[in-house]
């Protein structure tokens, strides 16, 4: 993953629960790197150290802290320089979840190394969707729910998302109900 996403875990827990927990948890993670740097990539299993570190040190489940940070996220890429990017992907919350893979295509073009996940939505109506998620990345599925929790949020379209089929269901992806 790219140091980006390890910079929000960092300021995520600094903003909530201090440097001195920060230090912590990159302690217990086993994490060596003073600073992330937000455009070079970095092995998948830091990000997951931190996640478990984090889960650890502040007594949530990892799906808590994986939530958590997928809600963050949003707020967080908007201040760190992807705002215009962010609003070009839609008007409101099922146009940008309808525009995440062409959003992932442009946030390639500046990280060559990018492995995004791919979304789609299926049976929209004027008061929910499905959303499909797939991933070559295990574990992240909680991140989803908080991501669209924090995109009702930006899109004022306070939502409610259930996770109702992944892989230990039988499903080749993780799908989720979403509903406004």
């Amino acid at each position: 993953m790219y140091g980006l996403v390890n910079k929000a875990v960092e300021d995520l827990v600094k903003n909530n629960f201090g440097e001195a927990i920060w230090l912590e948890i990159k302690e217990k993670a086993e994490v060596k790197e003073n600073t992330f740097v937000g455009m070079q990539s970095y092995h998948d299993g830091i990000t997951y150290r931190l996640v478990g570190a984090a889960s650890q040190v502040l007594g949530l489940s990892a799906e808590q802290v994986l939530e958590t940070f997928g809600e963050y996220w949003v707020l967080y890429t908007a201040q760190e320089g992807y705002g215009e990017m962010l609003d070009a992907a839609g008007k409101n919350l099922v146009e940008f979840l309808q525009n995440l893979d062409a959003l992932h295509v442009k946030v390639g073009n500046l990280m060559s190394e990018l492995r995004p996940p791919s979304f789609e939505c299926s049976d929209i109506t004027d008061r929910s969707l499905v959303l499909h998620y797939f991933s070559e990345r295990e574990g992240l599925a909680p991140m989803v729910v908080g991501l669209v929790k924090g995109l009702g949020k930006k899109f004022n379209t306070p939502c409610q998302v259930n996770w109702v089929g992944s892989k230990k269901t039988g499903e080749d992806h993780d799908i989720f109900e979403v509903a406004w």
